[in-house]
């Protein structure tokens, strides 16, 4: 089965430029454009994409919101969102993260890196460019705790094991490179990642990430 895309983007010419690379892939549909934040919620309840490429800044509603209504808890679809964004250090790229965006991808990323940021995305793995994440948590680390404030409990809940994949998750590291970094088999890791979001009451590796750093369990620019 082809994993169904949704384009959205207030510019009809990258839409365009889009649409000509994913279709060149046997294994990706382009099933519909949307100009805004708004159509886009209304697109994805008409044509159920496996898959959302979503613009931040949009009139009308921006790419934020509409990921918001898209992932949230009266979402109608199994939907991901993948956000565009002109910079990696834009404002607005944490927010879609906490909004429930599966990962990000800068607009000049090379042609090859869009197509497998969406079957990674529409595997349910999250697409965090390592380097680039980096750069844009330490632009918000005054906004991060810290690290002198109180451990959550939740945290306390989890192993010592857990805890290291959960540092490694917040790096944006694949379950791949977290098994060879650890030297166990990625069976094991995606079994701990699992018990990390349970434990934590997570939806996905994205938001554990954000969690690392807003814990103050990984800090800004460290390990």
């Amino acid at each position: 089965m082809a994993i169904r895309v949704l384009l959205v983007d207030d510019q009809p010419l990258l839409r365009t430029g889009f649409r000509m690379i994913l279709e060149a892939e046997q294994d990706i549909a382009v099933v519909g454009e949307a100009g805004d934040g708004r159509q886009a919620v209304e697109q994805v309840r008409a044509l159920q994409p496996d898959v959302v490429l979503m613009d931040i800044r949009m009139p009308r509603m921006d790419g934020v919101e509409a990921t918001r209504r898209i992932t949230g808890p009266e979402r109608d679809g199994p939907a991901k969102v993948l956000v565009l964004t002109t910079f990696d250090l834009d404002e607005y790229v944490v927010e879609a993260l906490r909004a429930g965006a599966g990962g990000f991808l800068l607009k000049d990323a090379p042609a090859h890196e869009l197509v497998q940021a969406i079957r990674v995305v529409a595997a349910g793995e999250a697409m965090l460019a390592p380097s680039v994440t980096r750069r844009l948590l330490d632009k918000y680390a005054t906004h991060l705790p810290s690290g002198e404030e109180t451990v959550p409990d939740a945290l306390r809940t989890l192993t010592e094991r857990e805890v290291e994949v959960l540092k490694l998750v917040a790096r944006g590291l694949s379950n791949a490179e977290i098994a060879a970094d650890l030297f166990v088999g990625e069976t094991t890791v995606k079994t701990h990642v699992g018990h990390v979001l349970t434990k934590l009451g997570l939806r996905d590796r994205v938001q554990a990430a954000v969690y690392a750093y807003e814990s103050g369990l990984v800090r800004p620019g460290g390990r």
